[in-house]
């Protein structure tokens, strides 16, 4: 079936179950960014592979929003589909929100999986309809029954991490976050953000590719801590873990029925944006609610001795693999005869020798030439493109490892580009190296440190339409929160002040349709500098190693600062690397490396 085909059917139970418009999200029942298989609902209808996006429809017409990442590949996936793009942040475009105000009138019903949408996005919808004297229906699927050779939920093996890799075990972990709950006088917590639960139970699975976390919810009281977990999952091993640490087994399909039934002495904790609406209806049932982001995803951000030791570790032997790719790419492939798919197979192969190798972190992006403007392409199987001896391969890649997990982008330059390819591209080396340069008091967020990136670009003009850097999880999600990198002020969302012990990625870029992309990424660490009168001062420090191409760089571009920056940084490439090199690519390492 076509996409329109599909939409055309959901229409027809639309039209006999009495449902004027139909909303899907991106989501799973736990607002994860990435999703297994069997969630996919909103990419089945749309035929759009980004992981973030909404799809409303009625009988007439549908639209989808996405954000800037993804409106150059969502224009060529929904081609041919009728959905309207809505270009998410532009001029002119409506929110969600303002077009179900403007758009689901009185009287008519609006229907979603209240599972799959998070209980904020959930309230304000409900709290629109309300007023416009709209009707909101949120119990079943009825677009996943439609669905024809759905894929199951995954069934994947769920491991331990021991106290030696995780540097806190499980039941010092839960007695933090009862320490968080009695101060905001909360006699239960309700997580169901699936990163945070493997942090809090010190436990990895792979119920989403690249992504070590496994489906469940977790109910903590001051007494008790509730898992819930898939039956086909639990074996003896985990069952003796979790009694020895004092935490009670439930089915995973349990979940709803026990968040009905249950009634508070005080009130239920939770974070309305990771868990569902439906699971906040039932939990608002008998108690009072406290909305309060989740004590764990601050404690994961903040990574202990044991975590940071072993992070440095992964990351050095992960830059090993990219530097060792850059040199087989510049000096061994055979560009006219080299595709994006040999060019992501060829840095995988090579993060799959590494000790302690679990998979990757994301599939690995390399685009050439135009396709790299895509911040989000991905080559695939009828769908990518050869290289040749001109422009440049944007390739932006990461690991799981027993010892951490990664995320690193270069941009290689393949032959001959222009003046102002090399222009862009010094910019973006000079915004990435500024941000792990600066020093700042302890209270920023990254509002106030994101313009150290993107003032090499604001002098010219270019703008990139996403942020400049998010968290990095420990053997988890490659993003993750509180804190991150971004300029734009959004109403009612979170920052997180920047805390010793914090991870972040780093990675400005420029992205003109149709012609060329660039993003230059290192995660780096935030770490504590002196204390004065003044304050607290904090900084960076790089944890990723790998060269920046230098044939994209024109000193021209550049002030004295960068070009000490620059010139100080590969210095630490060639120190920290080339002692895992042979001598051939060492050499080269040292000539790719040198000052200018």
């Amino acid at each position: 079936m076509t996409v329109l085909e599909r939409i055309n059917c959901l229409r027809g139970k639309m039209i006999s179950e009495g449902i004027d418009w139909y909303l899907m999200t991106s989501d799973d029942f736990h607002s994860s960014e990435y999703v297994s298989d069997f969630f996919k609902v909103r990419e089945y209808y749309t035929g759009f592979t980004g992981d973030n996006a909404y799809l409303i429809l009625n009988k007439e017409k549908a639209y989808m929003w996405t954000d800037g990442r993804f409106f150059i590949q969502a224009e060529i996936e929904l081609a041919g589909s009728t959905i309207e793009l809505m270009r998410m942040g532009e001029e002119g475009v409506p929110t969600l929100s303002e077009f179900i105000k403007d758009n689901v009138v009185n009287g008519q019903t609006l229907y979603f999986d209240g599972r799959t949408v998070d209980s904020g996005l959930g309230e304000k919808i409900s709290g629109i309809l309300e007023k416009t004297g709209a009707n909101l229906k949120y119990e079943g699927d009825l677009a996943g029954e439609l669905w024809t050779n759905r894929p199951g939920l995954p069934v994947e093996p769920i491991w331990i991490l021991s106290d030696e890799m995780s540097g806190e075990n499980i039941i010092s972990k839960i007695n933090r976050v009862r320490e968080a709950m009695a101060k905001e006088d909360a006699d239960s917590f309700l997580l169901a953000k699936l990163d945070d639960i493997a942090w809090l139970t010190n436990m990895r699975g792979n119920d989403i590719e690249c992504n070590p976390v496994f489906l469940s919810y977790l109910f903590l009281t001051q007494k008790e801590c509730f898992l819930f977990l898939r039956d086909e999952v639990v074996t003896d091993e985990i069952k003796n873990y979790l009694e020895k640490s004092n935490v009670i087994l439930k089915r995973y399909d349990e979940f709803f029925e026990f968040i009905e039934a249950y009634k508070a002495g005080k009130a239920v904790m939770l974070d309305k944006s990771g868990v569902s609406f439906r699971a906040l209806k039932l939990a608002a049932g008998n108690n009072e609610i406290k909305n309060v982001p989740n004590p764990t995803t601050l404690m994961k951000a903040v990574k202990n001795v044991v975590e940071l030791e072993r992070l440095k570790e992964a990351t050095i032997m992960d830059s090993v693999a990219v530097t060792k790719f850059m040199y087989w790419l510049k000096n061994e492939a055979d560009l006219s005869n080299t595709s994006e798919l040999d060019c992501a197979a060829k840095i995988d192969g090579l993060r799959k020798e590494l000790p302690g190798y679990i998979e990757l972190s994301f599939p690995t992006i390399a685009g050439y030439g135009a396709n790299a403007a895509m911040m989000h392409y991905e080559a695939k199987e009828g769908n990518y493109a050869y290289l040749k001896p001109e422009g440049m391969l944007l390739v932006d890649s990461g690991g799981q490892y027993e010892k951490g997990t990664t995320d690193v982008t270069r941009t290689f330059v393949l032959g001959p580009v222009s003046e102002e390819i090399k222009l862009h591209f010094s910019r973006v080396a000079a915004g990435m190296l500024a941000v792990a340069d600066t020093k700042f008091l302890y209270g920023c967020t990254g509002r106030n440190l994101d313009i150290m990136a993107r003032e090499p670009l604001w002098e010219i003009g270019i703008d990139y339409k996403c942020g400049t850097g998010h968290g990095v999880g420990y053997i988890l999600n490659v993003h993750e929160g509180p804190h991150s990198l971004r300029w734009k002020y959004v109403k009612g969302a979170e920052e997180a002040v920047f805390e010793e012990g914090m991870i972040v990625s780093d990675e400005p870029g420029v992205y003109i349709e149709g012609s060329h992309g660039i993003r230059t990424e290192n995660v780096i660490l935030c770490t504590k500098r002196e204390k004065n009168g003044d304050g607290q001062f904090m900084g960076f420090e790089h944890l990723t190693f790998v060269p920046i191409d230098l044939d994209g760089i024109n000193p021209e571009y550049l002030e004295p600062k960068d070009i000490k920056r620059l010139n100080k940084y590969h210095a630490d490439v060639y120190e920290k690397i080339s002692p895992y090199l042979d001598a051939k690519e060492a050499e080269w390492l040292k000539e790719a490396t040198r000052a200018i």
